[in-house]
């Protein structure tokens, strides 16, 4: 095992909102897919076909050396004869995630499902839409988030992010944001 990954992180790419009308022949629709990188990973959901509100409910999982890094996604219209066009992009924070994580709250077993254990507010920093929630669920802290999309005219992404502790790496105790 690679001693400098930190640990995985599972990126829940539940549905697009509103996206961005790139293919004008089929009248007013898109064919987006989503791309997720970190460093010089890249992972990248199915197409979904003629659709501008696509749900893909995909789980892509990345390794994580610095959680200072920000997790980027960009949309994108499938063309089958030209270039892929843009439809906007998000950026993902880890830090406040983090910090989540190192309360240690996953030694409170008593915890119910859905319980909020921060909420992180929309503002200039981030590309949250609304407030997001890290909450309890299953055993794990995973965070909630809606992400307006930048640098187009319209779109939102639904997306959940969830810290997978890996044997043999060095995990986020130790971390400093």
């Amino acid at each position: 095992m690679d001693n400098s990954i930190l640990g995985l992180l599972k990126v829940r790419i539940k549905k697009g909102v509103n996206l961005a009308i790139r293919d004008a022949i089929k009248r007013g629709a898109s064919d987006p897919y989503v791309v997720v990188s970190v460093g010089e990973q890249k992972m990248k959901t199915h197409v979904v076909k003629n659709n501008c509100n696509p749900e893909w409910d995909e789980n892509l999982t990345l390794s994580i050396k610095d959680v200072k890094t920000p997790i980027h996604l960009n949309v994108y219209d499938k063309d089958t004869f030209s270039g892929d066009d843009r439809m906007g992009e998000a950026d993902i924070d880890l830090k406040p995630y983090v910090e989540c994580l190192q309360m240690e709250l996953n030694k409170l077993i008593q915890q119910r499902n859905g319980f909020s254990i921060k909420r992180i507010q929309p503002d200039e920093t981030n590309c949250l839409a609304e407030e997001s929630n890290c909450i309890w669920q299953d055993g794990n802290i995973i965070q909630e988030m809606v992400l307006r999309l930048k640098n187009v005219e319209t779109g939102e992404l639904y997306v959940e992010i969830e810290w997978i502790d890996v044997i043999g790496c060095k995990g986020l105790s130790q971390v400093e944001l």
